[in-house]
């Protein structure tokens, strides 16, 4: 019996990890993929308060190190569905069970797709989520990156040190980054930024050849020719075993009070995975902090009433 379960390791599910390992209580963390989530994609982190710089893979590194340091338990199993049990909870996985006394939910979310057809089938084979990742296989060559955000603008700024030319489509009028990143990508000969377009078609059999996108507010429509599609339009929650216990809203995320709360003594969500507005590391830190914290009293509260 654990006293507090965390299911995702990025940087909510790591800071609840800290907090609740200082108050010396057993915690064990459940990750089905990369320890320190979705991070550990971004290759420069200039927002993050007391580093200037960093990359996605250095901040999630020490924050790892710091959980291991601390007595922090790692699995590497899938969550597959949550039950309530008399004595807090039973955690089923692909692999085997675990029983908490409180869990918390800190999933993150997954790289939202286009939704065109045969985009999975050309995944790896043009279509990518992850600069970091794919970037260098597309070295001296034509991309395009579908997005507006910080995000996709990141992934824009690593892509034109690598490739011949970055085009960057975005379905609104106005890309919605930060503007420092903004400028540095109008200030890249090799980057062309085309708002208020969408991707209609990808072209190619076996591999990616090129895109056909379309105006939004017209009928104009252009062909652009490309060996590498990079999708940064955002994520999408992975809240599918757990909605038996915890709401979810129309989009999939967890529904939680101000306190990381959900409906379900004893069950917390934070970071990316709640219903909130604002998702960055700082703001999933804090959810991280805040639910932990919540857990430690719930815990004091069960032990009162025992």
């Amino acid at each position: 019996m654990t006293d507090i379960l965390i299911i995702g390791s990025g940087p909510a599910g790591l800071t609840a990890a800290i907090y609740a390992l200082r108050a010396e209580k057993s915690v064990m963390i459940l990750e089905k993929g990369a320890f320190g989530g979705q991070v550990t994609f971004s290759p420069k982190i200039e927002n993050f308060p007391g580093s200037v710089s960093i990359s996605g893979n250095e901040f999630a590194d020490a924050l790892v190190s710091q959980v291991i340091e601390a007595g922090g338990d790692f699995a590497v199993a899938e969550v597959t569905g949550l039950q309530k049990t008399e004595k807090g909870f039973l955690v089923h996985t692909t692999d085997t069970d675990y029983q908490a006394r409180a869990v918390i939910i800190a999933s993150g979310a997954r790289h939202r797709p286009l939704g065109l057809p045969r985009e999975e089938d050309l995944c790896g084979n043009g279509v990518s989520y992850c600069a970091v990742c794919d970037g260098a296989f597309y070295k001296n060559q034509k991309v395009a990156v579908v997005g507006g955000g910080n995000s996709a603008l990141q992934e824009t700024l690593l892509l034109s040190e690598l490739c011949e030319k970055v085009t960057v489509i975005q379905n609104l009028p106005e890309f919605t980054g930060e503007e420092k990143l903004l400028n540095q990508c109008r200030q890249k000969d090799n980057v062309e930024l085309i708002p208020g377009y969408t991707v209609r078609e990808l072209l190619g059999s076996d591999a990616l050849t090129g895109i056909r996108i379309k105006a939004v507010d017209s009928a104009d429509e252009q062909v652009i020719d490309c060996a590498g599609l990079f999708v940064a339009i955002g994520l999408q929650p992975q809240n599918e075993a757990f909605a038996e216990l915890a709401e979810v809203d129309a989009m999939g995320y967890l529904v939680t009070d101000d306190s990381c709360r959900t409906g379900t003594p004893g069950l917390f969500a934070a970071g990316d995975c709640r219903q909130k507005k604002i998702r960055q590391i700082t703001t999933a830190c804090a959810d991280g902090t805040v639910a932990a914290l919540e857990a430690l009293a719930y815990l004091r509260q069960t032990e009162d009433d025992a």
